[in-house]
């Protein structure tokens, strides 16, 4: 993991093996399937909702970020605590959670390389019991508005006011416009398509078969491609903003680009925004 700019955002199995029963670090399970922690997880991990405790589903926006603060304190999280965060599906949600922490200013959150999949390849060892936690008090910065795209900024690249990349990193039924949602996801949008100027670069794309993140040199060619290389602004988007969560930590982190954001808005916003133009190809086009 040395080959990334910042390969101390990721930890091994085997490290978050080792640290356990360290008191400074804690890990955090948030999976797409939020009933998987309860079926059995990393011994002493706390799981977060995504659905209930990432979202303010009343504002259709992140947590504040005083609930912010008292779920990290219920979780046993101070400012200097090491939160090591895992999940189903390639981290997709952990790494969801990871941006809003650093969104919220906390300095040392981690992935666990490969996740939940890895971690039970391995057949390291899982529990059902609930980890012991002892309450902590957390005060949040931020919001760190670097890393957050709005709407405002998607439409500046769009209307060529900005230079700048989007990166839409959904399916490639998705962003033809063939299906507006995965199956079985309920946030939606009225149309189906991709935002103007967008690339398709599927966010699992990023990940190998055991759900760690793919070579520096293999991150570059597949982001690169598509001439996304880190000398304009990139702002990486999907359906609520999670599986470009996991784009927006590739680039940011991994790769070093400077100047990436998350836009969670991402298609549920735009794809049911008055006056925001989509366009939509066919797997063909998008494939030249």
């Amino acid at each position: 993991m040395a080959e990334y700019t910042h390969p101390e955002v990721l930890v091994s199995t085997e490290w978050a093996a080792q640290h356990l029963n360290d008191p400074k670090v804690r890990l955090v399970e948030v999976d797409v399937d939020t009933s998987a922690y309860d079926q059995g997880h990393i011994p002493g991990a706390v799981g977060w909702n995504w659905q209930t405790q990432l979202q303010d589903n009343i504002r259709r926006d992140l947590v504040t970020k005083s609930a912010l603060e008292q779920l990290l304190g219920r979780s046993g999280i101070s400012n200097d605590t090491t939160i090591l965060l895992y999940g189903d599906n390639n981290n997709w949600f952990a790494a969801y959670a990871l941006w809003q922490l650093k969104y919220y200013g906390h300095k040392d959150a981690r992935l666990i390389n490969g996740g939940r999949k890895k971690w039970l390849e391995e057949k390291r060892p899982l529990t059902t019991e609930s980890a012991k936690i002892t309450p902590a008090t957390y005060h949040a910065a931020g919001p760190d508005e670097s890393i957050r795209a709005r709407k405002e900024d998607v439409f500046a690249i769009v209307e060529n006011r900005n230079r700048g990349h989007l990166v839409d990193v959904r399916s490639v039924d998705e962003f033809t416009g063939k299906i507006i949602a995965p199956p079985g996801m309920s946030e939606t949008a009225q149309r189906g398509g991709h935002i103007p100027t967008a690339a398709n670069v599927p966010w699992a794309q990023a990940a190998n078969e055991d759900g760690t993140f793919k070579t520096a040199d293999q991150l570059q060619q597949l982001y690169g491609s598509k001439g996304v290389n880190g000398k304009d602004q990139v702002i990486a988007y999907c359906r609520i903003g999670e599986r470009s969560s996991h784009t927006w930590f590739v680039l940011k982190y991994l790769l070093g680009y400077d100047r990436v954001k998350n836009y969670d808005g991402s298609w549920t916003e735009w794809g049911n925004l008055v006056g925001a133009p989509i366009e939509k190809e066919s797997v063909a086009a998008t494939a030249r």
